[in-house]
Protein backbone atom coordinates (compact mmCIF):
# COMPACT_ATOMS: atom_id res chain seq x y z
CA UNK A 1 0.00 0.00 0.00
CA UNK A 2 1.00 3.70 -0.55
CA UNK A 3 2.93 4.79 2.62
CA UNK A 4 1.80 7.74 5.12
CA UNK A 5 3.35 10.48 3.04
CA UNK A 6 0.76 9.44 -0.22
CA UNK A 7 -3.01 10.78 -0.49
CA UNK A 8 -5.47 7.43 0.67
CA UNK A 9 -6.98 6.30 -2.39
CA UNK A 10 -10.86 5.25 -1.90
CA UNK A 11 -11.59 2.11 -2.37
CA UNK A 12 -14.56 2.14 -5.33
CA UNK A 13 -14.59 -1.94 -6.31
CA UNK A 14 -13.20 -4.38 -3.96
CA UNK A 15 -12.85 -6.70 -7.41
CA UNK A 16 -12.24 -5.37 -10.94
CA UNK A 17 -9.96 -4.54 -13.77
CA UNK A 18 -10.56 -3.25 -17.32
CA UNK A 19 -8.13 -3.76 -20.96
CA UNK A 20 -7.50 -0.12 -22.50
CA UNK A 21 -9.22 -0.65 -25.98
CA UNK A 22 -12.75 0.21 -24.45
CA UNK A 23 -14.06 3.80 -23.48
CA UNK A 24 -14.90 5.82 -22.07
CA UNK A 25 -14.60 3.04 -18.78
CA UNK A 26 -14.86 6.04 -16.49
CA UNK A 27 -16.99 9.25 -16.56
CA UNK A 28 -18.40 12.17 -14.26
CA UNK A 29 -21.71 12.92 -14.44
CA UNK A 30 -21.99 16.93 -13.22
CA UNK A 31 -25.77 16.68 -13.29
CA UNK A 32 -25.54 14.48 -9.63
CA UNK A 33 -21.41 14.94 -9.24
CA UNK A 34 -21.19 11.06 -9.68
CA UNK A 35 -18.70 9.16 -11.05
CA UNK A 36 -18.66 6.07 -12.82
CA UNK A 37 -16.79 3.21 -13.84
CA UNK A 38 -17.12 0.33 -15.58
CA UNK A 39 -14.86 -3.34 -14.91
CA UNK A 40 -15.07 -6.97 -14.87
CA UNK A 41 -14.91 -8.81 -11.91
CA UNK A 42 -12.79 -12.16 -11.69
CA UNK A 43 -12.56 -14.94 -9.77
CA UNK A 44 -9.30 -14.92 -7.88
CA UNK A 45 -11.06 -11.46 -6.53
CA UNK A 46 -13.41 -11.04 -3.69
CA UNK A 47 -16.92 -13.11 -4.27
CA UNK A 48 -14.75 -15.87 -5.78
CA UNK A 49 -16.26 -17.78 -8.51
CA UNK A 50 -19.92 -16.70 -8.31
CA UNK A 51 -18.63 -13.28 -8.79
CA UNK A 52 -16.32 -13.73 -11.42
CA UNK A 53 -17.26 -12.32 -14.49
CA UNK A 54 -19.81 -9.92 -13.69
CA UNK A 55 -19.46 -6.80 -15.53
CA UNK A 56 -20.06 -4.14 -13.17
CA UNK A 57 -20.57 -0.22 -12.46
CA UNK A 58 -18.93 1.28 -9.86
CA UNK A 59 -20.79 4.58 -8.69
CA UNK A 60 -19.37 6.98 -6.41
CA UNK A 61 -21.18 9.84 -4.99
CA UNK A 62 -18.61 12.61 -5.06
CA UNK A 63 -20.45 14.97 -2.08
CA UNK A 64 -20.32 12.38 0.19
CA UNK A 65 -17.54 9.84 -0.62
CA UNK A 66 -19.61 6.97 -0.45
CA UNK A 67 -20.13 4.23 -3.25
CA UNK A 68 -21.85 1.46 -4.52
CA UNK A 69 -21.91 -1.55 -7.40
CA UNK A 70 -24.25 -2.15 -9.95
CA UNK A 71 -24.14 -5.35 -11.94
CA UNK A 72 -24.56 -5.09 -15.46
CA UNK A 73 -24.40 -8.71 -16.33
CA UNK A 74 -24.09 -11.75 -13.84
CA UNK A 75 -21.07 -14.18 -14.81
CA UNK A 76 -20.24 -12.79 -18.72
CA UNK A 77 -17.16 -14.11 -18.95
CA UNK A 78 -13.89 -13.46 -16.39
CA UNK A 79 -11.86 -11.09 -18.79
CA UNK A 80 -11.02 -7.73 -18.33
CA UNK A 81 -11.57 -6.98 -22.56
CA UNK A 82 -15.28 -7.14 -21.09
CA UNK A 83 -15.09 -4.02 -19.69
CA UNK A 84 -18.27 -1.23 -20.82
CA UNK A 85 -18.17 1.62 -22.39
CA UNK A 86 -20.08 4.03 -20.81
CA UNK A 87 -22.07 6.80 -22.89
CA UNK A 88 -24.54 9.90 -20.75
CA UNK A 89 -27.60 10.23 -23.28
CA UNK A 90 -29.16 13.84 -24.28
CA UNK A 91 -31.80 12.66 -21.79
CA UNK A 92 -29.53 11.69 -18.90
CA UNK A 93 -30.22 8.09 -19.22
CA UNK A 94 -26.68 6.62 -19.07
CA UNK A 95 -25.90 3.55 -21.91
CA UNK A 96 -23.33 0.91 -21.04
CA UNK A 97 -21.70 -1.32 -24.12
CA UNK A 98 -19.85 -4.48 -23.62
CA UNK A 99 -19.06 -7.76 -25.37
CA UNK A 100 -17.44 -10.60 -24.95
CA UNK A 101 -13.32 -11.49 -25.87
CA UNK A 102 -13.88 -12.88 -29.22
CA UNK A 103 -15.99 -16.12 -27.41
CA UNK A 104 -19.20 -15.09 -29.11
CA UNK A 105 -20.62 -13.20 -31.65
CA UNK A 106 -22.95 -10.24 -29.51
CA UNK A 107 -22.37 -6.74 -28.94
CA UNK A 108 -24.82 -6.29 -25.81
CA UNK A 109 -25.92 -3.05 -24.31
CA UNK A 110 -28.50 -1.72 -21.44
CA UNK A 111 -30.02 1.86 -20.84
CA UNK A 112 -30.64 2.92 -17.65
CA UNK A 113 -34.47 3.38 -16.81
CA UNK A 114 -34.38 6.94 -15.46
CA UNK A 115 -31.64 9.89 -16.16
CA UNK A 116 -28.57 10.15 -14.06
CA UNK A 117 -29.67 7.33 -11.79
CA UNK A 118 -27.42 4.21 -12.42
CA UNK A 119 -29.80 1.91 -10.05
CA UNK A 120 -32.01 0.52 -12.62
CA UNK A 121 -31.54 -0.92 -15.83
CA UNK A 122 -34.02 -1.36 -19.02
CA UNK A 123 -33.35 -5.17 -20.11
CA UNK A 124 -29.84 -5.86 -22.04
CA UNK A 125 -30.28 -6.31 -25.98
CA UNK A 126 -27.76 -7.53 -28.05
CA UNK A 127 -26.67 -6.87 -31.83
CA UNK A 128 -25.76 -10.05 -33.29
CA UNK A 129 -22.21 -10.19 -35.69
CA UNK A 130 -22.51 -13.90 -36.54
CA UNK A 131 -23.35 -13.42 -39.99
CA UNK A 132 -20.97 -10.76 -40.94
CA UNK A 133 -18.21 -11.58 -38.71
CA UNK A 134 -18.48 -14.97 -40.10
CA UNK A 135 -19.10 -16.51 -36.51
CA UNK A 136 -15.60 -15.32 -35.54
CA UNK A 137 -16.16 -12.84 -32.67
CA UNK A 138 -16.61 -9.36 -31.91
CA UNK A 139 -14.40 -7.66 -29.26
CA UNK A 140 -14.86 -4.07 -27.64
CA UNK A 141 -16.92 -1.20 -27.27
CA UNK A 142 -16.72 2.37 -27.86
CA UNK A 143 -19.23 4.67 -27.66
CA UNK A 144 -18.97 8.45 -29.37
CA UNK A 145 -21.47 10.67 -29.62
CA UNK A 146 -21.20 13.38 -32.71
CA UNK A 147 -24.11 16.14 -31.88
CA UNK A 148 -23.88 17.67 -35.00
CA UNK A 149 -25.17 14.11 -36.65
CA UNK A 150 -27.31 13.28 -33.85
CA UNK A 151 -25.70 10.12 -34.07
CA UNK A 152 -24.03 7.47 -32.01
CA UNK A 153 -21.06 5.44 -32.84
CA UNK A 154 -19.82 2.29 -30.94
CA UNK A 155 -16.51 0.81 -32.53
CA UNK A 156 -15.98 -2.69 -32.09
CA UNK A 157 -13.38 -5.10 -32.87
CA UNK A 158 -15.21 -7.26 -35.47
CA UNK A 159 -15.19 -8.50 -38.89
CA UNK A 160 -11.73 -9.98 -39.83
CA UNK A 161 -10.52 -8.52 -36.07
CA UNK A 162 -11.05 -4.93 -38.05
CA UNK A 163 -12.01 -1.82 -36.47
CA UNK A 164 -15.73 -2.01 -37.20
CA UNK A 165 -18.53 0.18 -36.78
CA UNK A 166 -22.37 0.09 -35.38
CA UNK A 167 -24.42 3.43 -35.30
CA UNK A 168 -27.28 4.75 -33.94
CA UNK A 169 -29.84 7.42 -34.78
CA UNK A 170 -31.72 6.89 -31.47
CA UNK A 171 -28.67 7.76 -28.98
CA UNK A 172 -28.52 3.63 -28.31
CA UNK A 173 -31.53 2.82 -27.59
CA UNK A 174 -31.43 0.52 -31.28
CA UNK A 175 -28.12 -0.08 -33.36
CA UNK A 176 -27.39 -0.98 -37.23
CA UNK A 177 -23.97 -1.86 -38.63
CA UNK A 178 -22.11 0.93 -39.68
CA UNK A 179 -19.38 -0.37 -42.02
CA UNK A 180 -15.52 -1.33 -41.56
CA UNK A 181 -13.22 1.85 -40.49
CA UNK A 182 -10.16 -0.52 -41.41
CA UNK A 183 -9.40 -3.45 -43.23
CA UNK A 184 -6.39 -5.52 -44.35
CA UNK A 185 -5.06 -8.93 -44.92
CA UNK A 186 -4.62 -10.12 -41.06
CA UNK A 187 -1.44 -11.27 -39.60
CA UNK A 188 -1.34 -13.08 -36.36
CA UNK A 189 -3.75 -12.21 -33.77
CA UNK A 190 -6.11 -8.98 -34.75
CA UNK A 191 -5.60 -5.82 -36.98
CA UNK A 192 -5.82 -2.40 -35.83
CA UNK A 193 -5.40 -1.77 -32.14
CA UNK A 194 -7.24 1.69 -32.37
CA UNK A 195 -7.89 4.44 -29.64
CA UNK A 196 -10.36 7.33 -30.29
CA UNK A 197 -11.09 10.76 -28.83
CA UNK A 198 -14.24 12.85 -30.25
CA UNK A 199 -15.08 16.49 -29.37
CA UNK A 200 -18.90 15.43 -28.80
CA UNK A 201 -20.15 17.66 -31.51
CA UNK A 202 -18.80 16.61 -34.97
CA UNK A 203 -15.45 15.08 -35.17
CA UNK A 204 -13.48 11.73 -34.10
CA UNK A 205 -9.79 11.60 -34.05
CA UNK A 206 -8.69 7.93 -33.80
CA UNK A 207 -4.64 6.37 -33.46
CA UNK A 208 -3.82 2.92 -34.60
CA UNK A 209 -1.32 0.21 -35.00
CA UNK A 210 -1.05 -1.99 -38.13
CA UNK A 211 -1.93 -5.43 -36.15
CA UNK A 212 -0.95 -6.39 -32.85
CA UNK A 213 2.46 -6.08 -31.79
CA UNK A 214 3.81 -9.37 -31.19
CA UNK A 215 2.97 -10.53 -34.26
CA UNK A 216 4.13 -7.48 -36.52
CA UNK A 217 6.80 -4.46 -36.43
CA UNK A 218 3.56 -1.93 -35.66
CA UNK A 219 3.52 1.97 -36.53
CA UNK A 220 1.25 3.86 -35.53
CA UNK A 221 -1.23 6.17 -37.95
CA UNK A 222 -3.59 9.09 -37.05
CA UNK A 223 -6.86 9.76 -39.37
CA UNK A 224 -10.02 11.56 -38.11
CA UNK A 225 -13.50 10.91 -39.17
CA UNK A 226 -15.70 14.17 -39.84
CA UNK A 227 -18.74 14.80 -42.52
CA UNK A 228 -18.97 11.06 -42.88
CA UNK A 229 -15.57 11.02 -44.47
CA UNK A 230 -12.07 9.45 -43.27
CA UNK A 231 -9.38 11.62 -43.24
CA UNK A 232 -5.61 11.95 -42.40
CA UNK A 233 -3.58 14.60 -39.64
CA UNK A 234 -3.87 17.05 -42.75
CA UNK A 235 -7.20 16.77 -43.49
CA UNK A 236 -7.09 14.97 -46.87
CA UNK A 237 -10.33 12.95 -47.32
CA UNK A 238 -8.76 9.01 -47.62
CA UNK A 239 -11.75 7.44 -47.46
CA UNK A 240 -15.72 8.58 -48.11
CA UNK A 241 -18.56 7.53 -47.04
CA UNK A 242 -17.18 5.97 -43.50
CA UNK A 243 -20.61 4.20 -42.83
CA UNK A 244 -21.15 1.28 -45.64
CA UNK A 245 -17.56 0.91 -46.14
CA UNK A 246 -15.72 -1.94 -46.90
CA UNK A 247 -12.58 -0.43 -45.02
CA UNK A 248 -9.00 0.49 -46.02
CA UNK A 249 -5.63 0.19 -44.81
CA UNK A 250 -4.22 2.38 -42.17
CA UNK A 251 -1.44 3.25 -43.66
CA UNK A 252 -2.74 5.82 -45.62
CA UNK A 253 -3.12 7.87 -42.61
CA UNK A 254 -0.29 10.01 -41.22
CA UNK A 255 2.31 8.37 -39.31
CA UNK A 256 2.93 9.12 -35.75
CA UNK A 257 4.96 6.11 -34.73
CA UNK A 258 7.35 4.82 -37.43
CA UNK A 259 8.57 1.29 -36.09
CA UNK A 260 12.03 1.42 -36.38
CA UNK A 261 12.88 4.90 -35.57
CA UNK A 262 15.67 5.93 -33.44
CA UNK A 263 14.78 8.28 -30.43
CA UNK A 264 17.46 9.68 -27.96
CA UNK A 265 19.59 6.57 -29.35
CA UNK A 266 17.30 4.13 -28.50
CA UNK A 267 15.77 1.92 -31.42
CA UNK A 268 12.00 1.52 -31.06
CA UNK A 269 9.60 -0.70 -32.64
CA UNK A 270 6.65 -2.63 -32.24
CA UNK A 271 4.24 -0.11 -31.45
CA UNK A 272 1.17 -0.23 -29.40
CA UNK A 273 -1.51 2.63 -28.68
CA UNK A 274 -2.05 3.15 -25.22
CA UNK A 275 -4.05 6.32 -24.94
CA UNK A 276 -5.43 8.99 -27.08
CA UNK A 277 -7.00 12.52 -25.59
CA UNK A 278 -8.52 16.06 -27.32
CA UNK A 279 -8.66 19.62 -25.90
CA UNK A 280 -9.58 21.96 -27.66
CA UNK A 281 -8.02 21.42 -31.63
CA UNK A 282 -5.09 19.57 -29.89
CA UNK A 283 -4.40 15.66 -29.14
CA UNK A 284 -1.93 14.37 -27.06
CA UNK A 285 -1.38 10.56 -27.03
CA UNK A 286 0.79 7.90 -25.00
CA UNK A 287 2.03 5.59 -27.40
CA UNK A 288 4.29 2.15 -25.51
CA UNK A 289 6.93 0.37 -27.75
CA UNK A 290 9.69 -2.00 -27.40
CA UNK A 291 13.23 -0.11 -26.87
CA UNK A 292 16.43 -2.05 -28.54
CA UNK A 293 14.92 -5.00 -29.27
CA UNK A 294 17.50 -7.12 -31.32
CA UNK A 295 14.69 -8.97 -32.96
CA UNK A 296 12.96 -5.95 -33.47
CA UNK A 297 12.99 -5.38 -37.09
CA UNK A 298 11.56 -8.84 -37.56
CA UNK A 299 7.70 -9.31 -38.55
CA UNK A 300 5.73 -12.50 -36.51
CA UNK A 301 8.43 -12.72 -34.20
CA UNK A 302 7.35 -14.63 -31.08
CA UNK A 303 9.99 -13.51 -28.73
CA UNK A 304 9.08 -13.73 -25.17
CA UNK A 305 10.45 -11.73 -21.90
CA UNK A 306 10.56 -8.21 -23.56
CA UNK A 307 12.95 -6.52 -21.03
CA UNK A 308 12.70 -2.95 -22.11
CA UNK A 309 9.39 -1.18 -23.00
CA UNK A 310 9.36 2.40 -23.36
CA UNK A 311 6.40 5.19 -22.95
CA UNK A 312 6.46 7.76 -25.74
CA UNK A 313 4.28 11.11 -25.29
CA UNK A 314 2.92 12.78 -29.01
CA UNK A 315 1.39 15.93 -29.18
CA UNK A 316 -0.61 16.98 -32.19
CA UNK A 317 -1.14 20.78 -32.23
CA UNK A 318 -3.69 20.74 -35.21
CA UNK A 319 -1.12 20.76 -37.84
CA UNK A 320 1.97 18.47 -37.27
CA UNK A 321 2.64 15.60 -34.49
CA UNK A 322 6.18 15.65 -32.29
CA UNK A 323 6.44 12.78 -30.63
CA UNK A 324 9.46 12.74 -27.50
CA UNK A 325 10.43 9.70 -24.96
CA UNK A 326 7.96 9.70 -22.11
CA UNK A 327 9.57 7.37 -19.30
CA UNK A 328 10.88 3.71 -19.09
CA UNK A 329 7.88 1.15 -18.76
CA UNK A 330 10.39 -1.63 -17.65
CA UNK A 331 9.78 -5.79 -18.83
CA UNK A 332 6.58 -6.66 -19.59
CA UNK A 333 4.07 -6.94 -17.25
CA UNK A 334 2.95 -10.84 -18.03
CA UNK A 335 5.58 -13.49 -19.10
CA UNK A 336 2.93 -14.25 -22.14
CA UNK A 337 2.17 -10.83 -22.76
CA UNK A 338 5.36 -9.56 -23.79
CA UNK A 339 3.90 -6.19 -24.91
CA UNK A 340 2.17 -5.75 -21.72
CA UNK A 341 3.00 -2.70 -19.59
CA UNK A 342 1.44 -0.59 -16.70
CA UNK A 343 0.05 2.03 -19.51
CA UNK A 344 -0.22 5.73 -19.02
CA UNK A 345 -3.43 8.23 -19.13
CA UNK A 346 -3.41 12.01 -20.20
CA UNK A 347 -5.53 14.15 -18.66
CA UNK A 348 -8.47 15.23 -21.23
CA UNK A 349 -8.48 18.50 -19.01
CA UNK A 350 -4.78 19.19 -19.17
CA UNK A 351 -2.52 17.60 -21.89
CA UNK A 352 0.43 18.76 -20.21
CA UNK A 353 -0.27 16.29 -17.41
CA UNK A 354 -0.02 12.31 -17.72
CA UNK A 355 0.01 9.78 -15.00
CA UNK A 356 2.21 6.57 -15.85
CA UNK A 357 2.07 3.10 -14.15
CA UNK A 358 6.15 1.78 -14.17
CA UNK A 359 8.14 -0.56 -12.29
CA UNK A 360 11.11 2.18 -13.14
CA UNK A 361 10.68 5.68 -10.74
CA UNK A 362 10.94 8.30 -13.69
CA UNK A 363 12.65 10.85 -10.95
CA UNK A 364 15.49 8.20 -10.46
CA UNK A 365 15.53 5.44 -13.16
CA UNK A 366 15.78 3.07 -9.90
CA UNK A 367 13.62 -0.15 -10.26
CA UNK A 368 10.43 -0.92 -7.60
CA UNK A 369 9.09 -3.82 -5.92
CA UNK A 370 5.98 -3.11 -7.65
CA UNK A 371 4.65 -0.61 -10.37
CA UNK A 372 3.66 2.60 -9.14
CA UNK A 373 1.86 5.28 -10.52
CA UNK A 374 3.35 9.09 -10.96
CA UNK A 375 2.41 12.30 -12.12
CA UNK A 376 4.16 13.62 -15.24
CA UNK A 377 3.65 17.91 -15.55
CA UNK A 378 5.53 19.60 -19.19
CA UNK A 379 6.14 22.73 -19.66
CA UNK A 380 7.30 22.48 -23.13
CA UNK A 381 4.59 20.11 -24.89
CA UNK A 382 5.90 17.09 -23.73
CA UNK A 383 10.10 17.54 -24.60
CA UNK A 384 10.93 17.36 -20.90
CA UNK A 385 8.69 15.77 -17.74
CA UNK A 386 9.00 16.83 -14.07
CA UNK A 387 7.75 13.87 -11.80
CA UNK A 388 5.64 12.99 -8.42
CA UNK A 389 5.12 9.70 -6.87
CA UNK A 390 1.41 9.20 -6.63
CA UNK A 391 2.05 6.04 -5.04
CA UNK A 392 5.05 4.87 -3.06
CA UNK A 393 6.52 1.92 -1.42
CA UNK A 394 3.34 -0.14 -2.38
CA UNK A 395 3.16 -3.79 -1.73
CA UNK A 396 1.10 -4.35 -4.83
CA UNK A 397 1.31 -3.31 -8.44
CA UNK A 398 -1.05 -0.29 -9.09
CA UNK A 399 -2.30 0.12 -12.73
CA UNK A 400 -3.70 0.89 -16.21
CA UNK A 401 -4.69 4.74 -14.86
CA UNK A 402 -7.35 6.29 -16.35
CA UNK A 403 -8.28 10.64 -15.68
CA UNK A 404 -11.86 10.59 -15.49
CA UNK A 405 -13.18 12.89 -18.15
CA UNK A 406 -16.97 14.82 -17.52
CA UNK A 407 -16.66 17.92 -15.82
CA UNK A 408 -13.39 20.03 -16.02
CA UNK A 409 -13.90 21.25 -12.40
CA UNK A 410 -13.13 17.80 -10.89
CA UNK A 411 -9.72 15.90 -10.99
CA UNK A 412 -10.37 12.60 -10.04
CA UNK A 413 -7.49 9.59 -11.34
CA UNK A 414 -8.73 5.84 -11.36
CA UNK A 415 -6.41 2.91 -11.52
CA UNK A 416 -6.87 -0.71 -10.07
CA UNK A 417 -4.03 -2.35 -7.85
CA UNK A 418 -3.67 -6.27 -6.61
CA UNK A 419 -1.65 -8.74 -8.40
CA UNK A 420 -2.70 -9.92 -11.99
CA UNK A 421 -1.57 -13.30 -13.17
CA UNK A 422 -3.62 -12.85 -17.34
CA UNK A 423 -6.23 -10.92 -18.37
CA UNK A 424 -8.73 -13.10 -16.78
CA UNK A 425 -7.35 -14.15 -13.47
CA UNK A 426 -6.16 -11.12 -11.29
CA UNK A 427 -7.12 -10.26 -7.77
CA UNK A 428 -7.58 -6.16 -7.93
CA UNK A 429 -9.40 -3.88 -6.42
CA UNK A 430 -10.54 -0.49 -7.98
CA UNK A 431 -9.39 3.10 -6.10
CA UNK A 432 -9.39 6.73 -7.07
CA UNK A 433 -7.84 10.05 -6.10
CA UNK A 434 -10.36 12.82 -6.37
CA UNK A 435 -8.62 16.38 -6.63
CA UNK A 436 -5.57 14.51 -7.23
CA UNK A 437 -2.76 17.10 -7.91
CA UNK A 438 -3.31 18.64 -11.33
CA UNK A 439 -0.63 19.25 -14.00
Amino acid sequence: MANEAQPTPLVLNNNGAWCWFQDERALIDPANNTLLIGSVAAPPGQGGEERGGNIELAVLDLNTGSSTVQVLHERLESDDHNAPALLIRPDGRYLAMYAKHKTDNYSRWRVSVRPHDATEWEPEQVFDWTELAGGRGATYSNLHRLAAEGRTYNFVRAINDDPTLMVSEDDGTTWSYGGKLFTRPKIGYVNGYTRYAANGTDRIDLITTDHHPRDYNNSIHHGFIQDDALHDAEGNVVSKPVIGSAGINQTVLTTVFEAGMTLDGDTLTHGWTTDLRRQGSELGAIVTCRANDVNGPLQREQMLDVDDHRLLYARFDGVRWELNPLAVAGPALLPHEQDYTGLGAVDPNNLDCVYISTPVDPRTGEATAHYELYRGVTTDRGASWAWDAVTEGSDMDNLRPIVVPGDPSIHAVCWFRGSMTSSQAYETEIVALVDAPRG
